[in-house]
């Protein structure tokens, strides 16, 4: 029997994903700068537009805003627009739409519309775009309630949180970091979807509860493997999505091994691990902590274009390693 299983680039999974979803159903269809002949900034829509025409991958003019009214009109119009902005730093331009509309308008007309759309941002650092192509901006729109949030850290989450956010009445953002895109993982074929508002434990470990977004979830277990032969488990936590938080998930896991750290690529300060460290504090959880909660995030400015200080500006694996140890250890 052939046991063995298809493995996609994180790339590959998102394409196919957005094809299906067009086969499925002729009110989905792409929207982007680039995204046509070109295939896209980081070649994600690839040849899309010759299977489906450009009638269904439409490659927009340069001004985000626009693209983001068009977009936030169709989906109210009851299409299913998937939106790629080339960098997740470009969301910037297009806030209004995304913050003061596409968020807002189901609550404001009291329920008898939805904004079924879909937004992609290629986000993070390491790649040497400098700081205003390397930033990790998810929590700001993660603050905004009407919009939900997710960061797939691996191919097979890249498809299926896609395919669900496509079938979702409400607007969803999704954040890729740039250096995931040709990393690669089993993905099943077809049709299927991952929830949303669900965190997945991607290693047990019973010293240390590591709560990882992205890239970090790669980290973290890199990190997690390091220690254990030194006898420390790190049981890493992929929060997945933003908004909502899945508190249940990281109530368990904390009550279970009594310390928390939390590693995201955002700026520390008002980031993803803040809310994280807040929900900890404010549940049952907080009163079996055994050490203080710690957050470990991007530094205090914007991201350089040098490798080296870029590479210092976000947490490594070597920062997790040293971090976790110390926690365990008691010395901080």
């Amino acid at each position: 029997m052939d046991t063995m299983v298809r493995e996609l680039s994180y790339s590959q999974a998102i394409q196919e994903a957005m094809a299906i979803a067009m086969e499925r159903d002729p009110r989905v269809f792409l929207m982007g700068e680039d995204i046509g002949v070109y295939g896209g900034a980081f070649q994600v829509t690839g040849d899309l537009v010759h299977r489906f025409g450009e009638d269904r991958v439409m490659d927009m003019p340069i001004s985000e805003l626009a693209g983001a009214g068009v977009a936030v009109g169709a989906a109210l119009a009851g299409m299913r627009p998937v939106f790629e902005f080339q960098f997740s730093d470009f969301a910037t331009l297009g806030m209004e739409q995304i913050v003061n509309q596409a968020a807002k308008l189901r609550f404001m007309l009291g329920g008898a519309v939805s904004v079924p759309l879909v937004m992609r941002f290629p986000a993070g650092s390491g790649t040497g775009a400098a700081a205003q192509h390397s930033q990790s901006l998810e929590a700001w729109l993660a603050h905004v309630p009407g919009l939900k949030v997710v960061q797939p850290s691996t191919p097979h989450d890249a498809k299926g949180l896609l395919l669900a956010a496509i079938e979702d009445p409400d607007p969803v953002m999704i954040f890729e970091h740039k250096l995931l895109y040709k990393t690669k993982g089993p993905v099943p074929e077809g049709w299927y979807t991952v929830p949303l508002d669900r965190a997945e434990i991607r290693r047990e470990g019973r010293d240390l509860t590591v709560v990882a977004t992205s890239i970090m979830v790669i980290k973290a277990l890199e990190a997690a493997a390091t220690l254990a032969q030194e006898g420390i488990e790190l049981e890493v936590v992929d929060l997945r999505s933003l908004r909502p938080i899945d508190t249940e998930t990281l109530i368990a896991s904390v009550s279970r091994t009594h310390r928390l750290m939390c590693v995201y690529e955002g700026v520390k300060t008002l980031g993803i691990g803040s809310e994280v460290s807040a929900a900890i504090a404010e549940s049952e959880a907080f009163d079996l902590l055994d050490a203080p909660i710690v957050r470990l995030g991007g530094a205090e400015c914007p991201l350089p274009y040098n490798p080296e200080l870029e590479k210092a500006a976000v947490p490594q694996v070597a920062d997790i390693v040293e971090t976790a140890r110390r926690l365990v250890q008691g010395r901080i």
